[in-house]
């Protein structure tokens, strides 16, 4: 199935890092995702129940990126497709990428990011 909704830039303002400051003071975090789900029911039906509603899934990862810290982004991306894949039960395959744009790293950099896939 080719099938695909993609979501990209979902913006929280999260504590996660292994850092004491990353904990304090908090960061901007951005989330795509691509969710593999059959979309001909709803392509043809333009029914909500055929898919998945986009605003839920973004209150989703939201949630995940402002709820209980953890030092790695590897985690929150294995956090936020878990929860994809348990509660929207027509998702097949997401794939996560969290970027973290103010990582504490010691050169100048555009972006850190993670990159995720998690299968049904």
């Amino acid at each position: 199935m080719s099938d695909l909704i993609r979501l990209t830039g979902i913006h929280g303002f999260g504590y996660h890092g292994l850092f004491e400051h990353e904990r304090t003071n908090g960061q901007d975090f951005f989330v795509d995702l691509e969710l593999n789900i059959d979309l001909s029911t709803a392509s043809k039906s333009d029914a909500i129940e055929d898919t998945v509603n986009y605003a839920d899934i973004t209150d989703l990862v939201v949630t995940e990126i402002t709820a209980d810290p953890v030092s790695l982004i590897e985690k929150l991306a294995g956090r936020i497709a878990e929860r994809i894949l348990n509660t929207y039960v027509k998702v097949n395959t997401v794939t996560v990428t969290i970027h973290k744009p103010q990582a504490p790293v010691a050169v100048s950099l555009k972006d850190i990011a993670v990159q995720i896939t998690r299968t049904r």
